[in-house]
């Protein structure tokens, strides 16, 4: 039996039920997907998931690639050979794909859908198969030699990689020292070691395009110190004919020179690679081409980076819903003591867990979390395909488009960092102790759950980046827009009359939350404006960064979940089968636990912001 349990019924309900999509689905852009062929496409994901990319799971985990140095290589098992290939067979990465480049477009509210499923079964899966997805940021930002590299990405399936870390950079990218020096055919050579690269090397695919940061030198204006100094460079590990896409035989001078050992997600090869040098490989200089012919890298690579933190928290997501549902069929299952109500009679029966009371607690957190969190992932979704019918008409530069994207932007960072911490936190602390001491063993799919959630609070920006960036990037450079206009949304909804009464007091307790998160938030300008005049009064604001991310994410979830909540009460007042009367009586219950257990929380957190001081920072580091 697989691993994976897939909630189908959500993800519909959430796309049609409650964010409408069949009103663009059929539409500009997405013309060739309605609504009838989304949920033909999502029923098939959800098989393809749960049976063939599902199955290679554990035994990928227990016998993950070997780095052979003298090859440079670290080939995939055989069973995960097989998953990834029954992806790539499907063919429905091609509905992230430009349609001039072969591809269907689809709403990315329907791709990151189907994104939870490939993720939540078998994440590396998603991850070796980006080349295609990548090829679209080579031909947006490309020439017309770009754009011909694109297609050959697409239609030959290569693997491609973001290469950004450096071993001494770490997230600071700007510190990075891989340079970049012209060559007279208008190639570029590039030298330097890069660090926790994904997907760097495998035997999935003919070729591998390395999307990779440079500085450039000896170039009258490029170059220089930070991130704004860096290019973007295509290197494909085997050159190629330009033409055909064909490989020449020649090997190009970028090399694997080592992977990681790691927690999890081992089928992922997580590299060290090395450009350039003499003394590795075959010695050959390690050629790139600058992408576009423009000295624009950190803007083109956050093209990726983007995309790439919504993966993750869409994967982090995933894996706590199928630890909940793993969790829910084994307390279902599992006899252990008597009812409470009986516990001092010892000739009482035995009953299910399901019937304890902090087991129940337990379950229900783990669903509200689950499915507050896959409604944030879809209502985000929802401001990218506002985003792409902008492209498409041509309004790219409207109030409308610019909103949506500023939106998509401020919600980014819930997304990966809120997604992210709540969900590796309670695969933990909730879903693997649902099954006590057998959740600690590997006959149980959740403790390789708990390792291969942990990365999520790690790459594409740990949760403390994500923090700093929502505030100062998305909150402060925003001039606060992008909130303001959330903020409205929600206070509209707080202001109706939403649930016909039953949801009358979880909206007071999201009122005064919202009212507490955006005190939070007046609070840290307040301490950013007063360093003009105090600078280490910056320092309050990097001790509150992460916490106001939390606070807004659980706010936003718990508007998101009320706003499922209304809905399903409007169809319980209808007549509907038991089985749809009990989902939706689930979605409301699920609502009003979140409220009532999570959002007075944000009182207790805007007092700790209001109360901080610089004791911390003064503290000298030998008292730590």
């Amino acid at each position: 039996m697989s691993h994976y349990k897939t909630n189908l019924r959500d993800i519909e309900f959430n796309l049609f039920e409650v964010l409408g999509r069949d009103e663009v689905l059929g539409t500009g852009p997405f013309g060739e997907v309605d609504g009838e062929s989304a949920r033909e496409i999502l029923r098939e994901v959800e098989r393809l998931s749960r049976e063939d990319l599902a199955a290679s799971y554990e035994d990928s985990d227990r016998n993950p690639p070997v780095f052979d140095p003298a090859t440079h290589t670290a080939p995939v098992p055989e069973s995960f050979k097989a998953s990834y290939q029954a992806w790539m067979d499907s063919e429905f990465w091609r509905l992230q794909v430009f349609e001039e480049m072969g591809g269907t477009p689809a709403p990315s509210s329907l791709i990151w859908a189907i994104g939870e499923m490939v993720l939540g079964a078998n994440a590396p899966v998603w991850m070796y198969a980006a080349g295609p997805a990548f090829a679209n940021v080579v031909h947006r930002n490309g020439n017309d030699r770009d754009k011909a590299v694109a297609q050959h990405m697409v239609d030959r399936q290569w693997g491609c990689t973001m290469v950004l870390t450096e071993p001494d950079a770490g997230s600071d990218v700007g510190a990075g020292r891989a340079k970049a020096t012209p060559n007279d055919d208008g190639s570029w050579n590039i030298t330097g070691v890069k660090r926790f690269i994904t997907s760097a090397t495998h035997d999935m695919s003919e070729n591998i395009m390395h999307l990779v940061l440079a500085r450039p030198e000896g170039v009258e204006g490029a170059g220089g110190p930070g991130t704004k100094g860096l290019s973007l460079f295509w290197m494909p590990e085997h050159h190629f004919d330009l033409e055909t896409g064909e490989l020449t035989g020649e090997r190009n001078g970028v090399y694997v020179t080592n992977v990681e050992h790691k927690m999890g997600i081992k089928v992922s090869n997580t590299c060290e690679v090395t450009f350039g040098d003499p003394q590795v490989g075959g010695g050959e200089p390690a050629k790139g081409w600058l992408l576009g012919e423009v000295h624009d890298g950190i803007a083109q690579m956050f093209q990726v980076i983007e995309n790439a933190r919504m993966m993750v928290g869409t994967k982090a997501i995933a894996t706590l819903s199928t630890g909940y549902l793993n969790a829910l069929d084994y307390a279902k299952e599992r006899v252990q003591g008597a009812d409470l109500t009986q516990a001092a009679d010892k000739t009482a029966p035995r009953v299910t867990i399901t019937h304890h009371p902090d087991v129940r607690r337990s379950l229900m957190t783990q669903k509200a979390f689950a499915e507050a969190m896959r409604a944030l992932v879809l209502y985000t979704a929802t401001w990218q395909d506002q985003v792409m019918i902008a492209e498409h008409e041509g309004t790219a530069d409207s109030d409308e488009a610019r909103l949506a994207a500023a939106v998509n932007d401020l919600l980014l960072p819930i997304v990966k960092g809120y997604g992210s911490e709540r969900s590796w936190v309670l695969l933990g602390t909730e879903s693997l102790q649902t099954f006590g001491g057998s959740g600690f063993l590997q006959e149980y799919p959740i403790e390789q759950y708990v390792r291969d959630a942990k990365i999520d609070t790690l790459y594409e920006g740990t949760t403390a980046i994500q923090g700093q960036d929502f505030f100062f990037r998305k909150i402060v450079k925003d001039q606060g827009r992008a909130l303001g206009h959330l903020a409205k949304e929600i206070e509209g909804f707080i202001a109706s009359e939403a649930g016909n009464g039953r949801l009358k007091n979880e909206r007071a307790l999201l009122a005064t939350a919202l009212e507490d998160a955006n005190a939070v938030v007046g609070h840290m300008i307040n301490d950013l404006m007063s360093s003009a005049e105090e600078l280490r009064n910056i320092y309050k604001v990097g001790l509150n960064t992460t916490r106001l991310l939390m606070a807004l994410g659980d706010v936003v979830c718990a508007w998101l979940l009320l706003r499922q909540a209304e809905v399903a009460l409007d169809k319980l007042a209808g007549d509907v089968s038991a089985k749809d009367k009990a989902f939706y009586e689930g979605k409301v219950h699920a609502a009003q636990f979140f409220a009532q257990t999570n959002l007075p929380r944000i009182s207790a957190e805007r007092a700790i912001a209001e109360a901080t001081t610089l004791d911390l920072m003064d503290l000298d580091e030998a008292s730590f």
